[in-house]
């Protein structure tokens, strides 16, 4: 492929880039993160803006992304959609069209972030829906910020770190655990992050308690992209047996499949059956081969994980946290370019 088939496209979820294409940003990635340390200047794109709508609050997706702007050489502008007219029920009376408002950033902007999660919506897939709808009137590449389906710039990123830590991914198991949280968390980034470690040919292990079952199309396209690339990917409801052998642990949080009928509360009270589901360092220490500790953030200290797991020197956390400044200055260098 050309280096140029990427200019223009969006970022949605993983599977809208194919592996060849994730190859080329990490690629890119890599570069921009020594040219960062060694204070080469990187203006690629100079003059460029790109607007972000955060329907949902963060705080390493807006630092991180407003950060690869500005080292790019281009702008940033942050949205909040509640001071803007902009309505997600298309019925007259209710605001301004997603159809218009996407056509006028197309006319502004030079890409778009959009960040639109679970408390925002009204049932599970309208944030993605949102993002496709963009993408289809903005003319401008569209990128995934955190959605309820997706998370493909964090996948990017856990993906970047582990090529860093071990050189490869390929062979390794990686175990995406349910963990307990009185959060009540999205199952975007243990969603993202199984469907690019299946592409890059890790062994996969989705653990979590009988209630928590993934998005079964995701669970599909993970077998999918596993038998393609030559991992495995495998669910299981025994978080010990999940956890023995395991290279690389990330313990989040997720709601059932139940959310959007049963509510936040009933939701607390299947989490509350199960908390003793989380990674320790005694689990660590006694069933993992050597469980390296992956987390998005926020991670629930004490309750997804605790203290020694987030602490010692086998987590991953802060130095993938700092790889969201690297991976997405790639995605915005290469598809705004």
């Amino acid at each position: 492929m050309s280096w140029f088939d990427l200019s223009g496209k969006s970022l949605i979820s993983e599977t809208d880039w194919t592996k060849e294409e994730m190859d080329n940003v990490l690629r890119v990635a890599k570069q921009l993160k020594a040219s960062y340390y060694s204070g080469d200047p990187t203006p690629v794109l100079e003059y460029k803006t790109m607007l972000m709508l955060f329907f949902s609050g963060s705080t390493r997706t807006r630092l991180s992304f407003e950060a690869a702007m500005t080292q790019l050489g281009g702008h940033s502008q942050f949205l909040a959609p509640g001071t803007m007219r902009l309505s997600l029920e298309e019925k007259p009376g209710a605001g301004e069209s997603i159809k218009d408002t996407a056509k006028v950033m197309g006319r502004y902007g030079d890409g778009v972030g959009i960040r639109l999660l679970d408390d925002q919506i009204d049932y599970y897939g309208q944030g993605n829906e949102v993002m496709r709808k963009v993408a289809e009137h903005a003319d401008i590449p569209v990128y995934n910020m955190a959605s309820d389906v997706n998370h493909p710039c964090q996948s990017l990123t856990d993906m970047l770190t582990i090529q860093e830590k071990l050189g490869k991914a390929k062979g390794n198991k990686i175990v995406l655990t349910w963990a307990y949280s009185p959060w009540v968390r999205g199952r975007c980034s243990i969603q993202g992050t199984a469907l690019i470690s299946s592409m890059y040919g890790m062994d996969v292990v989705v653990a979590h308690p009988e209630e928590y079952d993934l998005d079964p199309d995701v669970t599909a396209t993970c077998e999918q992209e596993a038998e393609k690339s030559g991992g495995s990917f495998e669910v299981s409801n025994d978080m010990d047996e999940a956890l023995d052998g395991a290279t690389i642990v990330f313990p989040r949080n997720w709601y059932t499949a139940d959310r959007y009928e049963i509510g936040k509360e009933k939701e607390l009270e299947i989490a509350n059956k199960h908390q003793d589901w989380i990674y320790t360092g005694k689990k660590q220490k006694e069933l993992c081969d050597p469980g390296y500790f992956l987390h998005c953030m926020p991670v629930d200290r004490g309750n997804e994980a605790d203290h020694e797991v987030c602490d010692n020197e086998l987590s991953w956390m802060y130095d993938q946290a700092e790889n969201r400044l690297h991976s997405q200055k790639a995605v915005l260098a290469t598809t705004m370019k």
